[in-house]
């Protein structure tokens, strides 16, 4: 897991150009005037699910994690805690859907906040759990750049 603000994206750069890509559109993107929904940067290797929602207790979310891509999240408004785990502190809630690329386990990890300008870089396998409310929830623009790997 990487966690940063995108001021300082381009020491990232150096990982790869599909990652370098996904950075570069945050940087240069106003989602202020975006409306939600999922926007192609390099077809579908490189997209990005841009939404507007409000942040979650806890309790109402499991972990997540991704074979086929890297989640890039990036709070452009508002703030909100995302967890981070070990797979092998967290069981299995529901197996691997592949069509979603996604499985959704349940237990413990930690939290740190994703403030309005930050974001959090997740590779294939790394869990988490995105969306949760500090202390009650807030409103929050969030982008979702998925980034295909290979």
């Amino acid at each position: 897991m990487i966690m940063d603000s995108l001021k300082c994206c381009e020491r990232y750069f150096c990982i790869n150009e599909d990652l370098r890509t996904a950075l570069e559109y945050l940087r240069r993107t106003d989602f202020s005037k975006v409306q939600d929904g999922n926007y192609e940067i390099r077809g579908k290797d490189i997209y990005a699910v841009v939404g507007r929602y409000s942040s979650k207790p806890r309790g109402k979310s499991l972990w997540e994690s991704h074979r086929k891509f890297t989640d890039v999240h990036y709070v452009a408004s508002g703030i909100e805690k995302i967890g981070s785990a070990p797979a092998e502190r967290l069981t299995i809630a529901e197996e691997y859907n592949e069509e979603k690329d996604i499985v959704t386990l349940k237990g413990d990890g930690d939290f740190l906040m994703l403030k309005e300008g930050t974001f959090a870089v997740f590779h294939p396998g790394e869990c988490h759990m995105p969306g949760i409310a500090l202390d009650s929830p807030r409103e929050v623009v969030k982008v979702v750049v998925k980034v295909r790997v290979p």
